[in-house]
């Protein structure tokens, strides 16, 4: 049996959940639950705070947990990181009221000015790289209103849009951090246990080759498959199918989601008909 720690509410909770479920998991939701047990793998589910994440741990309460790299940086507790999950990415960014000028790379322009974040290790250790020194101010929540209430002369807050910045008159002038969620774990993983953890990642591995692959059905005449194939490599080589029409072929390959429109164009180009798409919902080489 291994414990994975998620957060119980928040902006990884939702992808947390969808991740686990679509590695097979079947566990019940977080209301107003601390512990889940999942019914076809040996695993338990903690729904927690994400800033107690690291916390349990690093203290083997929970043996591994999905947390935001801002908040793992931020802890500076000793986990291990097992794996980038690749959502909830977001930037830590320094920000100031929008009528302020502002050079980028003028780092020394925050030098003893008051900071707001929920963040003072990473932006401080940031600063500090860069010989500047500010007076940070802590705080939990509605970091963004600190300038406009005189309470500090820029912050540093997560963003992912900006369009909280804007509606409070802020401007986002340089990122200090990029985070996403990662899978982590606790430092001295038993055998057992990282068998355990070892057969999530397997899974986890293959939810993410099928997000970032399509499968790809087309007709072909046979006089173009020597080409398409060049286009087409696949995971090793298409599959070729005759058709019931003389002359023709039926090929099945699987394309990159970063390559796919550029690759459709050019099998267009090559004499490809009837090209089909399909979402992947699992991958496994």
């Amino acid at each position: 049996m291994i414990r994975i720690a998620i957060q119980k509410s928040g902006r990884l909770n939702e992808d947390s959940v969808k991740l686990l479920k679509e590695c097979g998991l079947k566990f019940a939701g977080s209301d107003r639950k601390l512990i889940a047990n999942v019914e076809n793998f040996p695993m338990e589910i903690l729904y927690l705070r994400d800033d107690d994440i690291p916390q349990y741990v690093h203290d083997g309460v929970a043996d591994i947990g999905i947390v935001g790299e801002n908040v793992l940086a931020e802890t500076g507790l000793a986990t291990q990181t097992l794996k980038p999950l690749g959502f909830g990415k977001c930037r830590l960014s320094l920000a100031i009221p929008k009528d302020v000028v502002y050079k980028e790379g003028n780092f020394n322009f925050f030098d003893g000015k008051k900071i707001a974040t929920s963040y003072p290790k990473i932006t401080e250790g940031f600063l500090n790289s860069k010989g500047v020194y500010p007076k940070t101010e802590f705080l939990s929540g509605s970091v963004e209103i600190a300038p406009g209430i005189g309470l500090t002369d820029a912050i540093c807050d997560l963003v992912s849009s900006g369009s909280t910045l804007i509606s409070n008159g802020l401007k986002e002038v340089e990122k200090i951090f990029h985070s996403q969620a990662v899978l982590i774990g606790t430092p001295n993983l038993s055998k057992e246990k990282l068998k355990i953890a070892t057969d999530l990642m397997f899974r986890i591995d293959a939810v993410q080759k099928g997000e970032d692959n399509k499968y790809i059905l087309l007709n072909a005449p046979n006089n173009a498959l020597d080409k398409i194939i060049s286009i087409l490599p696949g995971m090793k080589s298409p599959t070729i199918l005759p058709l019931a029409e003389s002359g023709w072929s039926s090929v099945h390959s699987v394309i990159n989601e970063n390559k796919f429109w550029a690759i459709i164009e050019q099998l267009r180009e090559a004499g490809a008909q009837g090209i089909l798409v399909v979402p992947i919902e699992k991958m496994i080489l």
